[in-house]
């Protein structure tokens, strides 16, 4: 089979005019970057047509370096709706550079279940990642500034909170020391680099209703403590207008379209692992505007992505899936089977079978919020129709629908079996309301210990002195009601990245906690996850290149 990138350059694309015409967007409202991507105004959101749209979430089991698909699954149910009739739009995240040219690679689905133009997707886009870069940077500089022209006025910080970022994996950036050299270079202080996709900018650009709301969360950044301990923001530094202004084109969702010109909004990026992994709140709701069915995912598996959606972005938004697709694959279960990552491809139901506790610990966790649920098989070459059976008859015993996803290979035909289940689902057994995992006036500790016995299977759970600390001020501040998003790996329901499975009985340990007041959550430090990634032994960037001016190797 053809790699991602020769299918996506093999398949003609409509512009982006006429991607625009058939969703219902007036071309003169577009703003065009090149013939394929657009940008929407959010002015055109209609909150009458929202909440009329049906919102339906996808998610997977616990992700596994062997692979689950999620994206290809969204963009894959998206093409499978429409060839079945109904008027369906996917809202995604952006791909991050960092993972692109690290480990995971590209984030536009696969095969021919994809979002497009791909290689510009993956790699710039619109320039949203680096104008929060930019936006996030400018403020660090203002700040490192406002220090050093009042610091003989006796001004100065007890605590700076507002670290650097870049879109890049750099490890070498985690920790560093800024302003050495002479006196004129600035205060000599230790800092250190997050990721952009673990911006709070990032996280204020996706939960934004619009251009006024994002402006007063911006204003409300705490960007360190005064020695009396009060918050210093961004409000005090005089910049909310200024960075706002650098964001001003970011916060409009973008447009593209799929391998079968079915029109998708791809908007923000925070990661799941380390922030709350969903795409922008502006996005959905455009993409309800003017979608009857719309498929949004959450980051890597529910215990992390569908856990936030819940919790975070649907408290916060009064959106409301009518269902979630719950994404497995036969290489993921047998993972969580603990078969080893090199005779995955090989038949071993016993292996499988062991494999259903992490599938099951998901379908527990996702009914518990009111969901309807339904297993989503995607499908890979090496599967056997005797262990995909297994599967199927897993689920019927658990009392969820079940269905093949072959859209890697087919596009939207390989998933119209998924898109007749998802809207019969729908149709004869919609979610109720939603539970939510806690109570807004519930405490810190409460809340986050709510999560890690309830969602991951904690038997106990330690809050180190440095979280401690940052409850005291938590408190102080009187912003204990924000709902907490929890940074944890993903490999596991565990703070530990080796334990496969459903591990329970776990102690989890919370050992820092990030005060986002302009986003409005609590973003809890587990264990050893760390906001600036590294880049493996073998970065995907060995094998991306160009030849003959076209790009190679993108995945």
């Amino acid at each position: 089979m053809k790699s991602d990138i020769e299918i996506a350059r093999s398949i003609s694309m409509k512009k982006i005019t006429e991607i625009a015409a058939e969703t219902g967007i007036p071309e003169e409202c577009i703003e065009q970057y090149g013939h394929y991507m657009a940008k929407v105004p959010e002015t055109l959101i209609d909150e009458t047509a929202v909440k009329k749209s049906r919102l339906i979430l996808v998610t997977a089991i616990t992700a596994t370096k062997a692979g689950i698909g999620k994206t290809t699954v969204s963009v894959g149910l998206a093409l499978g709706l429409n060839r079945i009739g109904k008027k369906a739009i996917v809202a995604l995240r952006e791909p991050s550079l960092g993972p692109c040219f690290g480990l995971k690679g590209g984030a536009a689905g696969g095969g021919y279940a994809q979002i497009m133009p791909m290689d510009k997707i993956n790699l710039h886009f619109t320039g949203d990642f680096h104008a929060v870069t930019s936006a996030h940077n400018m403020i660090a500089a203002l700040l490192d500034n406002y220090l050093y022209q009042h610091q003989n006025e006796g001004f100065a910080l007890k605590e700076i909170l507002w670290k650097r970022v870049l879109d890049v994996n750099d490890r070498s950036l985690r920790n560093i020391v800024t302003g050495l050299g002479p006196r004129t270079d600035g205060i000599t202080r230790q800092s250190g680099f997050d990721i952009t996709p673990a911006s709070e900018l990032m996280a204020i650009l996706c939960l934004s209703s619009g251009l006024d709301d994002m402006r007063r969360r911006i204003e409300n950044i705490t960007l360190g403590l005064t020695f009396d301990n009060r918050p210093f923001t961004v409000k005090d530094l005089g910049v909310a207008g200024a960075i706002t202004v650098l964001l001003k084109d970011a916060i409009h969702p973008n447009l593209v379209q799929t391998t079968e010109g079915t029109p998708a909004f791809v908007h923000g990026g925070p990661f799941a692992n380390i922030a709350h992994g969903c795409n922008s709140l502006m996005a959905t709701k455009m993409a309800m505007t003017f979608g009857d069915y719309v498929v949004t995912e959450a980051g890597f598996g529910a215990d992390l992505g569908a856990e936030k959606f819940f919790n975070i972005k649907c408290r916060k938004s009064g959106l409301h899936p009518v269902l979630t697709v719950l994404v497995a694959s036969l290489r993921g279960l047998k993972m969580h089977g603990f078969v080893s990552e090199d005779k995955i491809d090989a038949p071993d139901p016993e292996g499988l079978r062991r494999g259903f506790a992490n599938l099951d610990r998901h379908i527990q966790n996702l009914k518990a919020f009111g969901q309807t649920v339904v297993v989503c098989f995607n499908r890979y070459a090496s599967d056997t129709e005797e262990e995909i059976n297994m599967v199927r008859e897993h689920c019927m015993e658990a009392g969820v629908g079940f269905a093949v996803n072959n859209a890697y290979c087919e596009g939207g035909k390989g998933a119209e079996e998924l898109a007749r289940l998802v809207v019969r689902t729908i149709d004869e057994q919609p979610s109720g309301p939603l539970a939510f995992t806690y109570d807004d006036d519930r405490s810190v500790e409460s809340k986050i210990e709510s999560i890690a016995k309830n969602i991951y299977g904690a038997g106990s759970v330690s809050i180190g002195k440095t979280a401690r600390n940052k409850i005291r001020m938590i408190n102080e501040m009187g912003i204990s009601h924000f709902p907490v998003c929890i940074a944890k790996t993903q490999y596991s329901f565990s703070q530990d990245s080796t334990k496969y499975g459903a591990p329970s009985g776990f102690n989890f340990s919370i050992k820092d906690i990030v005060i986002n007041t302009g986003a409005e959550m609590l973003v809890a430090i587990a264990g050893d996850i760390i906001r600036m990634p590294g880049l493996p032994k073998r970065p995907q960037a060995l094998h991306i290149d160009i030849k003959d001016g076209e790009i190679d190797g993108l995945s």
